[in-house]
């Protein structure tokens, strides 16, 4: 099943996509919900981030290549960061390159979409708990990222959470392609078994921490090959089964206010 949100008369709303035509939701989509009338083909409507999370967890160095080339162990234990939803965007959106950074990198991920509220769960039963998979992108200041003692302010930009272009139920995420293009260059390419931690390591880890809601994002690591970014560039993260989220990246002065 594959599930997006998209703009209606210019409210946010569920739909679902069966081959080419998007087809509203009725009910949520954090409970029942059915199909309902066919509303556009998906080429006519406008996507929007595919969830609205309460909060997203991030899991820092969870392949090993990618712990290498940074020049870090692989920790014993997930290591978890916050982003904020206010990072959050969606398909096609800008990344806006801030004044503050010299150095923005790119670093795209398997996301998992929590779909019902869990704490202290099993890795046996943290599958029970996803509402499905879809793309991210954890842009980094990494320069700011090497100079602060914590990683608060060089995850948390405003446009640095990019997801989509829509979520895929009854995914297996243990073995995907992922792939990362700058430009159409091939710059990041692996699979998701390359992971450290799996996802239902780490659902299980977070949900002894605190409690997960509805719609939450869990980011699961990057694999090596991160790198930088510059305004003109356009970023795009492919995962198997999900498909292609693509950013452009613009400076802090070009970007349109909201």
């Amino acid at each position: 099943m594959k599930l997006i949100r998209f703009l209606k008369n210019n409210q946010p709303c569920y739909g679902l996509i069966e081959g080419e035509a998007v087809y509203a939701i009725e009910g949520s989509i954090f409970g029942e919900f059915r199909r309902g009338e066919k509303v556009a083909a998906l080429t006519e409507v406008s996507l929007l981030a595919p969830c609205q999370p309460t909060k997203i967890l991030a899991v820092g160095l969870n392949y090993r290549t990618h712990a290498a080339e940074a020049g870090y162990d692989v920790p014993p234990e997930p290591l978890l960061f916050f982003k904020p939803p206010s990072s959050v965007i969606g398909p096609l959106e800008p990344i806006v390159y801030p004044i503050l950074s010299q150095q923005v990198d790119y670093e795209g991920e398997l996301a998992v979409v929590i779909g019902q509220r869990v704490r202290n769960v099993s890795p046996q039963k943290a599958h029970d708990f996803v509402l499905g998979y879809t793309c991210g992108n954890d842009v980094t200041a990494r320069d700011l990222q090497r100079r602060d003692d914590q990683w608060t302010r060089a995850k948390g930009f405003d446009t640095f959470c990019p997801l989509g272009p829509l979520i895929v139920t009854d995914l297996d995420p243990a073995n995907l392609d992922i792939q990362t293009r700058v430009n159409g260059q091939i710059c990041q390419s692996a699979t998701t078994a390359d992971m450290v931690f799996s996802v239902a390591e780490l659902i299980s880890y977070i949900s002894q921490v605190m409690t997960l809601e509805p719609g939450d994002v869990i980011l699961t690591g990057t694999p090596a090959g991160v790198g930088p970014l510059q305004p003109g560039d356009v970023v795009e993260v492919e995962i198997e089964g999900i498909g292609i989220l693509r950013n452009p990246v613009v400076s802090q002065g070009s970007a349109v206010p909201n």
